[in-house]
């Protein structure tokens, strides 16, 4: 199954890429939703589908796969006002175990931002991350409800975006016998703009489970990737892939990761 998904999503890149080299945009019209694609809590519906394929799990360099179906709905509450709501909902192939696997959905998670209806040049968010303990085994999720403040800041000078997003969540009920949930989420983004769509990007997604022992807290990736804007008839599509290798993380963490998205726009 994970690697049917990667060869899905790979094929859906590699089309995205022909397709677009064929569909021009008009070129207001593009960069301004360009520009919106990389803005987090942008006032526009999109439906990610993001796969992640995880390698060197362990000790037998074992892979996890992770497909997550990321739906952004923003709601209008007043002329100032937005709030903008990011679900993500993982679909998993988790190692068990010397040669075993466990498929099946993760925990879900929530996050509601409230932002500025007309931003200035910060353009900033914040509000809170929730955790639902959704996950169909106990090797896929932490069978806890989790909880925290969650905040985004970016700047989009002329052809760039530079930002970054920031959350910590506390379990506060669930299993007993499971071990408590205090975990840091961070993503640092920064892309580039380039002509007829294109664009390069680097997006390490930086944690630190609070929890675990010293020395085994944090997953710290350095990579990049690349993508493109494009049109699929009237849809627009924003495909782009990355690959990014960590340079600190547990014990039996993943060495690398690769990172491949198709993301359907609906823009008003």
């Amino acid at each position: 199954m994970k690697k049917l998904n990667l060869l899905i999503f790979a094929c859906l890149l590699c089309s995205a890429l022909a397709i677009g080299q064929e569909k021009e945009q008009e070129p207001q019209a593009g960069a301004d939703l360009q520009s919106k694609i990389q803005n987090p809590i942008a006032n526009l519906i999109s439906i990610p589908f993001q796969n992640n394929t995880d390698f060197g799990i362990g000790p037998d360099n074992r892979t996890r796969n992770t497909l997550n179906i990321q739906p952004v709905i923003p709601f209008t509450l007043s002329e100032n006002l937005n709030l903008i709501t990011r679900t993500i909902i993982p679909i998993m192939s988790q190692p068990v175990g010397p040669s075993d696997n466990e498929f099946g959905l993760g925990d879900i998670s929530l996050s509601l931002f409230l932002t500025p209806a007309n931003p200035g040049k910060i353009i900033y968010g914040g509000g809170l991350a929730l955790g639902l303990p959704t996950a169909t085994d106990a090797y896929l999720g932490s069978e806890k409800w989790t909880a925290g403040p969650s905040i985004v800041a970016l700047y989009q000078p002329t052809g760039w975006t530079i930002g970054t997003l920031i959350q910590n969540s506390w379990s506060y009920a669930g299993a007993d016998d499971r071990g408590d949930v205090n975990f840091f989420y961070s993503q640092v983004f920064i892309t580039k703009n380039l002509e007829k769509g294109w664009y390069v990007n680097t997006a390490p997604i930086i944690t630190a489970n609070w929890e675990a022992p010293t020395g085994e807290q944090w997953t710290i990736p350095l990579g990049a990737g690349f993508g493109k804007l494009f049109r699929w008839g009237k849809l627009p599509i924003n495909a782009q892939a990355g690959y990014y290798v960590n340079l600190e993380k547990p014990t039996g963490g993943p060495n690398s990761q690769l990172r491949v998205q198709a993301t359907l726009l609906f823009p008003k």
